[in-house]
């Protein structure tokens, strides 16, 4: 398909580019340039690079944990609805028997690339900070089983989340990098010592930055300052105004110097509304847009979609339109080893998000392919 985009602007991580245009071809950027299109343009207030999202657990009313086809489907509809191009399908801890069915239900959306890869979030993490996870279903991250799990994956599973203080998690990070997925260090009662460690055994990632950990603390940096302040680290920022006010989204990915990558920890709920949910095996209810756990009250995910947590970025988290592009689309896919996507450029994978003046999204071009 060949075709021309033209807006007041054109945005990405390297600036902003007024009156410009972006022609595709099959599903290539092939030229960009500014003034008057070449032939009959589709029109928009903003174009951006499509969004990529290191985590999410579902939307639209459906979950990736279900291992139902048409769910897992929904899911990524809901997303990609939203601008989001690239994603992982998140899951949370479970039995070994539940998480080899659910690897296995997402491996064809990574192979018809609908899903750029699954993560796994547990059940390798602490028990003091499990959050919304259940915690008959947490263990210790014994290497053989980590191991055997991503055999599983056959080289989908591209993100690991676990707890680096645990016996067996720095070997279980040096397993996870040796097959070519991302350690990341998340739900942790580690200090910053052992946080250095793990990224010193290969680990990228940081899961929720704040959220699940230790605090920052002016004598104690703790895990959070040591991933900010590592420049081998992406952190991972729930810009949704419950998890982390605005100023500390600011805070986050300021100090992270462009490592910083919104994410939306999305649960089914996500553009589906208040109701009640579940997350793996646990009741959750959802209240004002605010996804908790029926029992004990703990945050499970969150209800955001990418186009709103860039627009949170840039209205109340003091971001201009070219740092939130960094942070909704190139820090993420740098982070996923992505290089063809997350700019608007030349020989760029075309994915493409028209956005209208209030920066709502107008329609989304994946691969080429309008969503």
């Amino acid at each position: 398909m060949s075709l021309v985009l033209a807006a007041k602007r054109v945005v990405d991580a390297d600036g902003e580019r007024p009156d410009a245009w972006v022609r595709v071809e099959g599903d290539a950027i092939v030229e960009i340039g500014t003034g008057t299109p070449p032939g009959e343009a589709i029109r928009a207030d903003t174009l951006m690079p499509g969004f990529v999202d290191l985590h999410c657990h579902g939307g639209g009313g459906a979950s990736f944990t279900s291992a139902d086809a048409d769910e897992i489907a929904a899911a990524a509809a809901t997303h990609r609805a939203h601008g989001t191009t690239t994603m992982h399908a998140s899951l949370v801890s479970a039995e070994y028997d539940d998480l080899v069915r659910q690897v296995r239900a997402l491996i064809p959306f990574v192979d018809d690339g609908t899903l750029r890869g699954i993560h796994l979030e547990g059940p390798w993490i602490s028990r003091a900070h499990c959050g919304a996870h259940d915690p008959a279903a947490l263990r210790l991250p014994d290497p053989d089983e980590v191991a055997r799990i991503l055999d599983v994956g056959e080289g989908r599973i591209r993100m690991v989340t676990l707890a680096p203080e645990l016996p067996g998690a720095l070997d279980s990070i040096r397993i996870i990098v040796d097959r070519g997925a991302l350690a990341a260090i998340g739900h942790t009662a580690a200090d910053g010592d052992t946080a250095r460690a793990a990224v010193d055994a290969g680990a990228t990632v940081a899961t929720h930055l704040f959220n699940a950990m230790p605090p920052l603390l002016h004598r104690d940096a703790g895990p959070v300052g040591v991933l900010l302040a590592d420049p081998r680290v992406t952190c991972e920022v729930i810009g949704d105004g419950v998890h982390l006010e605005p100023d500390v989204v600011a805070l986050a990915l300021s100090a992270s110097e462009g490592r910083g990558a919104l994410v939306t920890d999305a649960m089914s709920a996500a553009g589906a509304g208040d109701g009640d949910y579940r997350i793996g095996s646990l009741d959750v209810v959802v209240r004002d847009g605010v996804a908790r756990l029926r029992d004990g009250g703990s945050l499970a995910g969150s209800t955001l979609l990418m186009d709103s947590a860039l627009r949170r970025a840039v209205r109340l988290a003091d971001r201009t339109l070219a740092q939130a592009s960094r942070a909704a689309s190139l820090a993420p896919a740098i982070a996923m080893g992505q290089s063809d996507r997350g700019r608007l450029t030349v020989g760029q994978r075309a994915d493409v998000v028209a956005l209208d003046a209030d920066l709502r999204v107008m329609r989304v071009l994946r691969g080429g392919q309008w969503a």
